[in-house]
């Protein structure tokens, strides 16, 4: 069994440095003290420490991405340090990253217990992220073979497109930290990471932004939960969830999971979602049209 740990988290004005790193270090020993081996921050939660240099700065998109860009050093040694003080594994929130590029990559880490460290960057950006903030695509997806299973992360709008989690197909568990506006976006991204569970017939995690951060306009209202789900089969629950975190209430959601229960479903489920896949390849998908509307002579 795996605990897992999927946050809707609020995110600050903060005073200093301590501030981040105490806020970080009481959320994973909370979930770690609850048994969560594998925990998940939400996108874009990063954008936090942004008002570490200052209301002119936040206020500015551009400079806020760089100011928060520049910070993810040290944030990568605090979540590291974290991973091995409490032997957890560690999805830490996204941020905007640089990395040598012109403009920056919606990136979040993957961190485990015995100081590996990978990223994961968004492939497909919203309408916001193209224009005004200029985000772009960054590094191709990638699959984490762990201590929990195998693991993938499909950032927020990513999850909405079946091609990208098709690519990730071998996955036990899907991470999809998400950061929306509005409660249609909520909906939209849980409706997704549903989706893949039901396509891939594994299990899906979502973590959520929630709360006002009026202070930068990427962020400024948040509407989400946490969530983790699995596809409705053997196994799994009849509606497919296995734990639904109450929508804009700041907090971890729980879940324990049987890693096994994903081979099980696969090869013994009563529908075969992820092995059919490929017939859709077999078939001939041309649409043909056939004018049905009444006729009158």
């Amino acid at each position: 069994m795996v605990r897992i740990a999927t946050a809707a988290y609020p995110m600050d004005v903060l005073q200093d440095w301590a501030g981040y790193e105490g806020k970080i270090s009481r959320w994973v020993a909370e979930a770690a003290g609850q048994g969560a081996e594998l925990l998940l921050f939400p996108e874009y939660g990063a954008l936090e420490l942004a008002t570490l240099a200052g209301p002119e700065v936040t206020g500015d998109l551009e400079a806020a991405s760089r100011a928060v860009s520049e910070r993810m050093g040290e944030v990568d040694l605090l979540h590291r340090r974290l991973a091995g003080k409490h032997g957890v594994h560690i999805c830490a929130a996204s941020a905007p990253v640089y990395d040598g590029r012109a403009r920056p990559v919606n990136r979040a880490r993957f961190f485990v217990p015995d100081g590996a460290m990978a990223h994961q960057d968004k492939q497909i950006m919203t309408r916001f992220e193209r224009d005004p903030w200029g985000v772009v695509p960054g590094d191709p997806l990638c699959l984490y073979e762990t201590d929990l299973g195998r693991i993938g992360i499909l950032i927020c709008y990513d999850c909405e497109f079946p091609l990208l989690g098709r690519a990730l197909r071998d996955v036990d568990i899907l991470l999809v930290p998400s950061c929306t506006e509005a409660l249609a976006g909520y909906w939209r991204v849980r409706i997704g990471a549903m989706a893949r569970a039901l396509e891939n017939q594994c299990i899906a995690v979502m973590s959520s932004t929630v709360g006002a951060a009026p202070w930068c306009e990427a962020v400024d209202t948040n509407t989400g939960a946490g969530g983790v789900f699995g596809p409705p089969d053997l196994g799994f629950p009849p509606t497919g969830v296995l734990a639904a975190g109450e929508v804009n209430r700041a907090g971890w959601t729980y879940a324990e999971v049987d890693i096994t229960s994903v081979a099980r479903v696969r090869r013994d489920g009563i529908v075969a979602n992820r092995a059919h896949w490929d017939e859709q390849d077999a078939r001939d998908l041309k649409v043909g049209k056939r004018d049905m509307r009444a006729h009158t002579s």
